[in-house]
Parts: structure tokens; C-alpha cells; sequence
């Protein structure tokens, strides 16, 4: 019996897979409060997904998705934290307004080509504004794993993939070769 590549097991629930238009262009953002509905339907699709993707996978690390991920192109991304125990975040219309000069490259995986990890050099600090149902505006401050997590959902919705931040030169590995399955991020103190 021959066991489904990573790849296909995201396909077969629901992820789009790379090379999908939807996932090169930039997302379309809610015009909020009046199109609240729409982003209510957006964000219960993108726990849907989650929650089957996570009856199946381990994320140690924390997972994200954007909704382009699941065909929708609107500005709607969910993460949740490697911490289990703290809630799900929601990014509507989110997007960058700054970020430290400080650093480093650590691997990331996508769930649209899942087969492979690649080194992604990211701020470790990024500030963020998002936009609530009721179209107020809100900036947080994320930090680390979570910032890299955001970071990367946000270059979802503005149609890029972590391949593309990736160093001249640097290629993804194999899932086969990674080695860093089930471990938390790593930081110096």
C-alpha cells in the first residue's frame, strides 16, 4: 500500500494547491461592517478546514491559513499559536505597518505544496493592522513564531509565497530531510 504524499493529503481536504491563480493574486478586502456576512462565512469556512487538517496533522509550531488557500480570494486569514490553549486569531484586511530590522531564517511549510520546507528569513517583530467586523481598526504587536506565522498568512493574501522571500540561491528541502517535525520554533533567549 503506498502512503499519500503530504501534498495530496492537504488536496483531499480542501487546500488548493500551488500553481492556482488564487493563490498569485492579492486577496480582495471586506468593505466592513457592510460586508460583515461575507467575512463571518469566510472565517467559519477557514476553521472548517482547520479543523480537519488538524485531525490529521500535528502543527507544534502553530498553523495558519488564508482563505485563498480554500478558493476564497478575500482578505481572510485564521492562525492558531503553537499554544494550544490561547484562541485562534483572526486577520481581516490585515497588513504589515512595521517590522524590526531584527531578524533570522527559520523553515516554514505551506499547505498548498506541503512535500517541501523551505529557510524564510523574517522580522522577528512585525505590527499589524486588521479591521474588526464592525470596521474598527486594530493594531497588534506579534513576536517571534507568532510574527512569522502572521507574516506569512498576510504574504497569502497579498498573493506571494514564502518561496518567494526565500535567499538567491536557497532551495526547499524535502519533507523526507526535515528534521524539525513536532518541535516548537527555536530562538535564542
Amino acid at each position: 500500500m503506498s502512503q499519500v504524499r503530504p501534498s495530496e493529503q492537504m488536496r483531499n481536504l480542501g487546500i488548493v494547491r500551488r500553481g492556482a491563480p488564487v493563490l498569485t493574486e492579492a486577496a480582495r478586502p471586506f468593505d466592513l461592517p457592510a460586508e460583515r456576512e461575507a467575512a463571518e462565512q469566510a472565517v467559519e469556512a477557514l476553521f472548517a478546514s482547520m479543523e480537519r487538517i488538524g485531525r490529521v496533522h500535528l502543527f507544534a509550531k502553530g498553523m495558519g491559513l488564508a482563505a485563498p488557500q480554500i478558493g476564497i480570494g478575500r482578505a481572510a486569514a485564521a492562525v492558531q499559536p503553537p499554544d494550544q490553549g490561547a484562541g485562534a486569531i483572526v486577520l481581516l484586511n490585515p497588513r504589515v505597518t512595521e517590522d524590526s530590522d531584527d531578524t533570522d531564517e527559520q523553515y516554514e511549510g505551506c499547505l498548498s505544496f506541503f512535500d517541501v520546507r523551505g529557510m524564510v528569513p523574517r522580522p522577528l517583530r512585525i505590527t499589524v493592522e486588521t479591521t474588526t467586523l464592525d470596521g474598527t481598526t486594530v493594531t497588534t504587536v506579534y513576536e517571534r513564531g507568532l510574527a512569522r506565522l502572521i507574516a506569512h498568512e498576510i504574504d497569502h493574501l497579498n498573493g506571494m509565497l514564502y518561496l518567494n522571500r526565500m535567499r538567491p540561491g536557497v532551495e526547499p528541502i524535502p519533507i523526507e530531510q526535515y528534521r524539525q517535525t513536532g518541535r516548537s520554533w527555536a530562538y535564542d533567549s
